[in-house]
């Protein structure tokens, strides 16, 4: 069985249609300007991983019936990443065991604030099992899974670009050091952030989003964490060879 990537949500921290919008997007027919937050299910090995947990989870897990899970990888505390991590429970009532997650240190400190009762006293009667990652890149084993890790900074906050095998996930990037070309060398597929055209105060923009993939020299590009003023049919036509949205559904073969 080949590994394969499934984009269980592909929007941006709001979704589309965005609440009380009329836009040419939020009122659009296609399923493909239908984008729910941003989350990926790695199947690799017979094993089932989430990349970050949005406050869509279930209704993802539903639709796409994950109804195992071997552990999830979170890149950093925004809400559009953890907000769906009390839907965990289900798989430690029915598996006996907690759920494995990997995260950095400072995910892990803001998830003890905004998720304080995840952390009993008695670690045996929590969720999850964690796998805390000290530094700011470098390589682990998770579950069986070799992922290498690198770090940039998106508004203040530490974000964990990850990377397994030839495949890259890399969301809400902004500010980045040249090292994180290092990380990605070799990769044949990017997943990026891509939120507009236009750059905002916490995304590059699409443009620079191309630059940054070109540098890397991925063999194909795909953009997720999409706003509602990007609509799916009109951009695809304008991105050059090697990018494409990505959508709700889509799924990757590795």
């Amino acid at each position: 069985m080949r590994d394969k990537v499934l984009f269980l949500g592909s929007g941006g921290s709001m979704g589309v249609p965005v609440i009380g919008c009329a836009c040419e997007v939020c009122t659009s027919f296609s399923s493909r300007d239908k984008r729910l937050r941003p989350s990926v299910l790695l199947k690799k090995g017979g094993q089932q991983f989430i990349i970050d947990m949005g406050p869509d989870y279930r209704q993802q897990a539903l639709k796409y019936r994950i109804n195992v899970l071997d552990g999830i990888l979170l890149t950093h505390a925004h809400y559009d990443h953890i907000g769906g991590l009390d839907e965990v429970r289900i798989y430690t009532f029915r598996n006996h065991r907690p759920v494995p997650c990997l995260l950095s240190r400072a995910t892990w400190e803001r998830l003890k604030t905004c998720y304080h009762y995840l952390f009993p006293k008695n670690e045996k009667e929590g969720m999850f099992k964690f796998h805390i990652l000290d530094n700011l890149q470098g390589k682990t084993i998770f579950e069986g899974l070799e992922v290498r890790y690198f770090s940039y900074i998106q508004s203040g906050m530490y974000v964990n670009g990850l990377r397994v095998n030839k495949l890259a996930y890399v969301t809400d990037i902004m500010e980045y050091e040249e090292t994180v070309f290092d990380a990605l060398e070799g990769i044949e597929t990017l997943i990026i952030s891509a939120r507009r055209w236009e750059r905002s105060s916490a995304h590059l923009s699409i443009e620079q989003t191309i630059e940054f993939a070109r540098r890397v020299k991925a063999r194909w590009t795909y953009f997720t964490h999409i706003s509602h003023e990007i609509h799916y049919e009109k951009t695809m036509q304008k991105l050059p060879d090697g990018f494409a949205l990505a959508y709700d559904g889509m799924e990757l073969l590795l």
